[in-house]
């Protein structure tokens, strides 16, 4: 077997092959001779029938039996002699097998580029540590608060306040028509004068009583969510049904009793500020490790597979979508195709692939291997973002052997963030 590689570019090689004809001529014999013991046919004793009539018969199919063959022997080898790991699937390019010739056929590979990166010792490095205040405390205890406040509707006959919870029927129209997706929707609840409502909408309800209708224009705004709703003008029919107000618990023992976790209100408090502790300091060390990532990325410039870019792309896009789908959003209302949603993400799916890749080499360049000590501290990290136990973790990593192989890569990369941390200069800045 002859192999010979032609660079197309940094990141893409096509391989010719070209496989002695005495190779061809014994596989082709070895299929004919298998075919001979397994065929039937009409006129000819089981294992009998002549070469001649097996070719007129079973040429075309024999050809291409024996190519694929061909190919899957010496595909593997000519990556091996050549040292070549392709990423992904290579596309193939091969003629008809004839008897009594070489077979000639090329696949061309995508491969990771030649990364070089010298420059990440000595990096000035800025770290932000975010304050856990009594203020944003005091702000989660009054978010807990209206999650377990009750409405009351009013008795009294009189018309709609801002702060006012309203239940309402209302309908869109336009041109006379239904407007989807603002359509006919009833018992509606709503705080007046909140986010949840438009601010010409709530500016009508104010003053209105119960059992009152109403109709009135409505423009959404330019950069209004779902997207077909953008800039349109509609036409509002609200009839308020029932004025109801937020009857909200006291803050003391007993509300932090009710949560059904707390003995005391002291105790609710230090629960909130240890895990704003913990999600801060989960956002300041992403943001430090985002930064010697930025800092890797600027130093070096190599092309992409892009393979590589394509899969973390289609990702990227996928997790969006279905994030909009939990809130009940498709990628319509949100203004996108999937081509649109793919080019949205494609540039933060080539930054993420450059800044493994050059990671990659780091580990490579230092010889970082996974061993019990960079699984530990990966597992202590991992523990401390999700707040599970180590042990749970390390249990999913024993039984899954490709969350396992996902979680060593991921742990290396780790390391190798910390390393060139733990070698640069960090200053730290105070923010509340």
């Amino acid at each position: 077997m002859k192999v010979s590689v032609e660079d197309i570019s940094s990141v893409k090689k096509k391989l010719h092959v070209e496989i002695p004809k005495e190779d061809v001529t014994k596989e082709i014999n070895k299929f004919y001779n298998k075919l001979r013991k397994s065929v039937k046919l009409k006129g000819f004793r089981p294992g009998k029938v002549p070469r001649s009539v097996l070719e007129n018969r079973f040429k075309k199919d024999v050809t291409s039996e024996v190519s694929a063959e061909l190919i899957s022997m010496s595909y593997p080898k000519a990556l091996q002699e050549n040292d070549i790991a392709p990423l992904g699937n290579p596309n193939f390019d091969y003629p008809e097998l004839v008897s009594g010739q070489e077979y000639k056929y090329s696949a061309t590979v995508e491969v990771k580029p030649p990364v070089s990166i010298n420059e990440y010792i000595g990096l000035k490095l800025q770290k932000t540590i975010y304050k856990v205040s009594d203020d944003k405390i005091e702000e989660k205890l009054k978010t807990i608060q209206r999650s377990q406040a009750q409405l009351k509707t009013i008795d009294e006959d009189r018309p709609v306040r801002t702060g006012d919870f309203v239940q309402i029927d209302y309908e869109g129209l336009k041109d006379g028509k239904p407007f989807e997706p603002v359509g006919k929707t009833e018992n509606f609840i709503a705080e007046v004068g909140s986010e949840k409502l438009l601010k010409e909408v709530s500016d009508q309800l104010i003053g209105m009583t119960r059992g009152e209708t109403k109709t009135f224009p409505v423009k959404f705004p330019d950069d209004y969510l779902p997207k077909n709703l953008a800039g349109e003008e509609v036409s509002f029919t609200v009839t308020v049904k029932e004025i109801k107000e937020q009857i909200l618990p006291e803050i003391n023992d007993e509300f932090a009793k009710d949560l059904g976790q707390f003995s005391s209100l002291e105790e609710l408090k230090s629960a909130i500020r240890e895990e704003m502790e913990r999600s801060f300091n989960n956002f300041s060390e992403r943001e430090l490790y985002e930064q010697v990532v930025n800092k890797l990325i600027e130093k070096t410039d190599f092309e992409l597979p892009g393979i590589l870019v394509e899969h973390e792309t289609q990702v990227m896009a996928k997790d969006a979508e279905a994030a909009f789908g939990s809130q009940n959003l498709s990628l319509q209302d949100m203004g996108h195709t999937q081509k649109t949603l793919l080019e949205k993400y494609r540039p933060a799916a080539e930054r993420k692939i450059r800044g493994l890749l050059i990671l990659d080499k780091i580990i490579e360049q230092e010889g970082f291997k996974i061993n019990d000590e960079i699984l530990n501290a990966g597992f202590e990290n991992l523990s401390k973002k999700l707040g599970q136990p180590v042990e749970s973790l390390k249990m999913v990593y024993k039984q899954d052997k490709q969350q396992a192989a996902n979680l060593d890569q991921k742990f290396l990369e780790e390391h190798t963030v910390k390393f060139i941390i733990d070698n640069s200069t960090v200053e730290e800045e105070l923010r509340d």
